[in-house]
Parts: C-alpha cells; sequence; structure tokens
C-alpha cells in the first residue's frame, strides 16, 4: 500500500510560481513511475507531467511545457512539481499519482495504482 499527499498549492497571481509536492509513504518510493494529472471545474482530468522511477525521463503536456519542471528526490520519497509563468488557465486541483511497477513513462490515468487526494491551484488574473 502507498499513501501520497501532495502540499503548496494556493492562490497566485498570473505570472506567478508554486512548487508542489508530493510525498509518498508506504512501499520503497524508488521503484514508482509517478506523475501529476489536474482536474479544471467541469473538465476532465488531465496528465500534466511524468517522472520515470529513477528520474532519468520525464514529459510534459505541451500546455505546460517551458513552464512546469518535474522532479524527484527518492532520498525524502518526494516528487515536486515547479510551476513558473502560471497562468488563470492553470486553475485546477493537483493530483499525484504512483505507478508501482514498469520502466518508463505513463500517461494514462489508468496506468497509475494509488492516487493523492489533491491539492487547489488557484491563478487569479
Amino acid at each position: 500500500q502507498v499513501q501520497l499527499a501532495e502540499s503548496g498549492g494556493g492562490l497566485v497571481q498570473d505570472g506567478g510560481s508554486l512548487r508542489l509536492s508530493c510525498a509518498a509513504s508506504g512501499r520503497t518510493f524508488t521503484t514508482y513511475a509517478t506523475g501529476w494529472f489536474r482536474q479544471a471545474p467541469g473538465k476532465e482530468r488531465e496528465y500534466v507531467a511524468g517522472i520515470s522511477r529513477g528520474g532519468t525521463m520525464t514529459a510534459y503536456v505541451d500546455s505546460v511545457k517551458g513552464r512546469f519542471t518535474i522532479s524527484r528526490d527518492n532520498a525524502k520519497n518526494t516528487v515536486y512539481l515547479q510551476m513558473n509563468s502560471l497562468k488563470p488557465e492553470d486553475t485546477a486541483v493537483y493530483f499525484c499519482a504512483v505507478r508501482t511497477g514498469g520502466l518508463g513513462l505513463f500517461r494514462l490515468q489508468s496506468d497509475y495504482e494509488y492516487w493523492g487526494q489533491g491539492t487547489q491551484v488557484t491563478v487569479s488574473s
């Protein structure tokens, strides 16, 4: 069993920055590929970014490329999402998720086994 806890969300102005954290407990975190997803009001949950279990591979949805950076510190069992140049359209609840097996990157919600409760990010214009 894996428990995930997101933190770092909040209210920020257009152009501002936030860093989200996803802390894992339970089984060995270093074996997990991790992804960040978001869900805006009235919209479906969408993939934002992913990182391989070793941290050597990352991927992003086109709308956040060049603005968001995903990283991990396996010693701290934590994955981060650094979000810069935030826009009002980035407003959403952000979720992290982990997959306990497999190599590489995963973009589908169905690829992930464990999910956090989410953290709200609100970008004001």
